[in-house]
């Protein structure tokens, strides 16, 4: 089925349902331009829900003097905690020291630390670290997330899951963040503003004619043509791959693919705070209390050779962050710890870095004005995708002179319209007017919805009136939701994006999942009915 071109021509198509591409549909949106998405799998399927779920400065972009970088994420850290209270919060991360360790790194810091204290031998001096955490404290005018302290590991908690040689840590501040749901919340309010979002939609072609773009979809309701004055290629991974074979122009700018793989283990330490440890290979990694009874550890940093779709978390990667973590803890973290793994390939901008770990984790945005614009977007990190919408914009608003300005910041998003520090209120207010609602269910719902949880649940006294029970605290109500307004089509959409449900339910419940929702679309109850 081929559809008629719509003689609409809309200002802004996307290619890529990222958190770049879904971030700069919504601030073009609200800025009163017409926009049109493509993501040819589910929002966030790539490599924004493989992150490591983060909103922090890069503590250790510092070494690579990247202060433009780290000044930006950390300036976005609390402008992005009040817009998203729900799923974004303050964490405290526990930085052990050891006088005995030794790293092998090339970063300009320690060329120079080679140079001025050749005695040091590979070290990173207290005084050091203390100096990057000052600089950290500072530099983002931080007043919302507390300070950098000191710690005795021998008398606080912090130290009691690590191995006995570790006496003193540094304690300082960044804030965790729902990858797949901030994509999925961008891209609902864009579509509320009046943006299309068109989830499993191809692009295959994009030419030129004249002063505007030809675009060639095909998605659910087969092949399609749009018009459009200006394309943003946000392809993540494949921004490469849309230059050269959907808009079929030669470039030398590319990217250089680099794979984070991650490990799920079962709870490692009782206590809410993080570890930021660092590796005798220069590498560092975190360990993070995740979903309440998981201890997520991560990230890997290993060139990608093959097609991005195809990255996962190899057994070389998976004993690399069991043996790099079981340095630290007392007891050893071994295989049969592991739950889950998964994998996601990073799109950093080819600067010719030697090492995967040293290429650079900023954004590049590259204009191509040889006819209608072309506005491709390389690398970026989930902390800055506010900025880097600004930023896009501010290249492309000359070509529309009726675009309003900026506005993003602090707007709240779907669900986030309470305090920063409102969670623990909000939630008793949800099991106040839902009674059947265990701590369990109540923190998860406003963790995920916020305010919106209200709207989930309407009217109903009992868990029954929510429908059916699909498991682990997930409801019909709550599918049904996510069907209409988060444009979640199967069951890994809900269970490994828009939540991570697939950590507590059994293969049967999410088939069992998969059929419901594959009933229901096809009763036309999705989000192109609702």
């Amino acid at each position: 089925m081929t559809n008629v071109t719509a003689e609409v021509v809309t200002d802004l198509f996307i290619i890529g349902g990222g958190i770049n591409g879904c971030g700069i549909a919504r601030d073009a949106t609200g800025r009163g331009l017409t926009v049109t998405l493509a993501e040819q799998g589910d929002l966030a399927q790539g490599t924004s829900s493989a992150s490591t779920k983060l909103f922090h400065g890069g503590l250790r972009y510092l070494e690579y003097f990247e202060f433009r970088l780290v000044r930006e994420a950390l300036e976005e850290r609390e402008t992005l905690l009040v817009a998203m209270p729900h799923i974004s919060w303050p964490m405290r991360f526990v930085l052990p020291l050891s006088p005995g360790m030794r790293f092998e790194t090339d970063t300009p810091t320690s060329r120079l630390l080679r140079w001025v204290m050749p005695w040091a031998r590979g070290r990173r001096p207290d005084w050091l670290i203390r100096l990057g955490l000052y600089l950290y404290d500072t530099m983002g005018g931080r007043k919302i997330l507390p300070a950098t302290r000191t710690l005795n590991l021998t008398k606080d908690p912090a130290g009691r899951p690590l191995k006995p040689e570790f006496h003193k840590a540094f304690e300082y501040s960044d804030c965790w963040v729902e990858d797949s749901r901030l994509v999925a919340l961008n891209a609902r309010d864009a579509a509320q503003r009046g943006a299309r979002i068109m989830t499993r939609t191809r692009v295959v072609s994009a030419e030129r004619q004249g002063d505007l773009w030809l675009i060639t979809t095909e998605g659910p309701q087969g092949v399609a043509l749009h018009k459009a004055r200006a394309l943003v290629n946000a392809g993540g991974p494949w921004v490469e791959d849309v230059i050269r074979n959907v808009a079929r122009i030669n470039s030398s700018e590319g990217v250089r693919l680099v794979r984070g793989s991650h490990i799920v283990t079962r709870k490692l330490f009782d206590h809410g705070r993080c570890y930021f440890f660092q590796g005798q290979d220069g590498r560092i990694i975190f360990a993070i209390p995740y979903e309440q009874d998981f201890t997520l550890i991560g990230t890997t940093d290993k060139d990608h050779k093959g097609a991005p779709k195809e990255a996962h978390c190899t057994d070389e990667e998976r004993d690399y962050l069991l043996t790099f973590a079981s340095q630290y803890f007392a007891r050893p973290v071994t295989r049969d710890d592991v739950v889950w793994t998964y994998s996601g390939v990073r799109p950093l901008y080819n600067d010719g870095a030697k090492s995967a770990t040293a290429a650079t984790r900023d954004y590049v945005l590259s204009l191509d004005q040889t006819g209608a614009p072309l506005l491709n977007v390389f690398g970026g990190k989930i902390t800055t995708y506010r900025r880097l919408a600004e930023s896009a914009l501010a290249k492309l608003t000359p070509f529309f002179p009726q675009a309003k300005p900026a506005w993003t910041a602090r707007v709240p998003l779907p669900g986030g319209d309470f305090p920063h520090d409102g969670v623990a209120a909000l939630t008793a207010k949800l099991k106040s007017e839902y009674p059947f609602l265990t701590e369990y269910w109540a923190g998860r719902l406003i963790r995920a919805y916020g305010t919106d949880a209200f709207a989930i649940f309407g009217k109903a006294t009992t868990p029954e009136a929510l429908g059916r029970d699909f498991g682990a605290t997930l409801t019909e109500a709550e599918v049904r939701w996510l069907m209409a307004h988060e444009f979640a089509a199967s069951a890994a959409d809900i269970v490994w994006r828009r939540s991570k449900l697939g950590l507590r339910l059994t293969p049967d419940q999410v088939e069992a999942l998969d059929r419901f929702m594959a009933g229901a679309a096809s009763r036309a109850i999705s989000p192109a009915a609702e």
